[in-house]
């Protein structure tokens, strides 16, 4: 069978974008063959597919809604419908364990949607908003930047940047899934103008790696899954030793075996390479590349841990990078993707 990726795009001229909508991809024998572009959306940025793989959703970056396609058999995709996320520029999104609840990031307005997924895998209307407080009481918000579930599902993590009004934080919740519910348990705040933006479990979810954007760093917790509680353990820049210039670190992902941490650098546009210690999760410098493009603000890991990719946004192409599965370290494998102004992909495999 024949796996397919979804790339989302930025469309607006306010974003200076260049996409027009949804790419999808077949992949065979290490081929990418365009088979549609889904336009219509704007900014359909961040994307996630359900357990199934038979849906996919889309948040709408710079604006305040959330879509669902359908998925067919052959990869494409059909619109079902849209609905607000009450909320302004929603910037990650993920769907609980029992594929009931989407939970979205609304980075400019502090808040954090619950929407129900219908039978029919159309999104209904918001259920609740839990926002992420701020300095200076009511009317004070930090901005959060990714929704992301433990290994357990039983935890959802916020990292949100303190900005001007805020606490550069993570926020921690525990998911009701029968009653759609989210109740704050913990928060651990991050070293003064770090600014966390996403965070990754490692395969045994003890150990959790939070990127954090202005300072270009990376923390490693100890993450107890039965109290949903965080320790930090280590810092260290995601910035190479040699580059005396300031960074704006955009993503991360962990190796399907937990062996080695990647982690990208805009304005340096490069992937930082850590080898991660099992036994205490720590981290050591191991490489770093660069991605052959400007503003990396995406990467991920194809579904078989061989690949891994890097979004440029600005100069249009998803650059592929070969994983050495003995070392981690990465090697460019000579594929180049076109895609105009891409931030997002994932991939279907069922």
């Amino acid at each position: 069978m024949s796996t397919y990726a979804y790339i989302g795009c930025r469309t607006t001229k306010e974003r200076n974008a260049r996409g027009k909508g949804i790419r999808v991809y077949e992949i065979e024998n290490g081929e990418w063959k365009l088979r549609q572009i889904a336009e219509g959306q704007v900014n359909p940025s961040y994307l996630c597919l359900n357990e199934k793989q038979d849906r996919l959703y889309a948040i709408h970056g710079d604006f305040s809604e959330v879509s669902a396609y359908r998925v067919a058999e052959d990869g494409t995709l059909t619109y079902q419908n849209t609905t607000e996320t009450h909320g302004t520029n929603p910037v990650h999104l993920t769907i609980d364990q029992t594929g009931k609840w989407l939970f979205v990031a609304n980075l400019q307005t502090g808040g954090v949607s619950v929407i129900p997924i219908e039978e029919d895998g159309s999104l209904g209307k918001i259920k609740e908003l839990k926002f992420i407080s701020g300095n200076g009481g009511p009317g004070y918000i930090s901005h959060p930047h990714q929704v992301c579930q433990d290994r357990s599902k039983k935890w959802l993590l916020v990292p949100s940047q303190g900005r001007l009004q805020g606490v550069g934080k993570i926020t921690v919740f525990r998911i009701d899934s029968e009653a759609g519910d989210l109740k704050e348990t913990f928060m651990v705040k991050g070293r003064s103008g770090s600014e966390p933006r996403h965070c990754v479990f490692h395969p045994n979810n003890r150990f959790c790696y939070c990127l954090n954007e202005k300072d270009s760093t990376v923390t490693c917790y100890y993450f107890d899954e039965e109290n949903g509680t965080l320790e930090p353990k280590q810092i260290l820049t995601t910035l190479p030793e040699d580059f005396p210039g300031d960074g704006w670190a955009s993503a991360i992902e962990i190796g399907i075996d937990g062996r080695y941490l990647y982690l990208s650098n805009r304005k340096h546009d490069s992937v930082t390479v850590f080898g991660l210690n099992q036994e205490n999760g720590h981290m050591t410098y191991l490489q770093n590349i660069k991605t052959k493009g400007e503003q990396p603000r995406f990467i991920t890991i194809n579904p078989d841990g061989t690949e891994l990719l890097a979004a440029n946004e600005l100069t249009d192409t998803i650059c592929c990078m070969d994983i050495d599965p003995e070392t981690g370290l990465l090697s460019y494998s000579g594929t180049e993707i076109a895609a105009e102004s891409p931030v997002c992909v994932v991939f279907k495999t069922k």
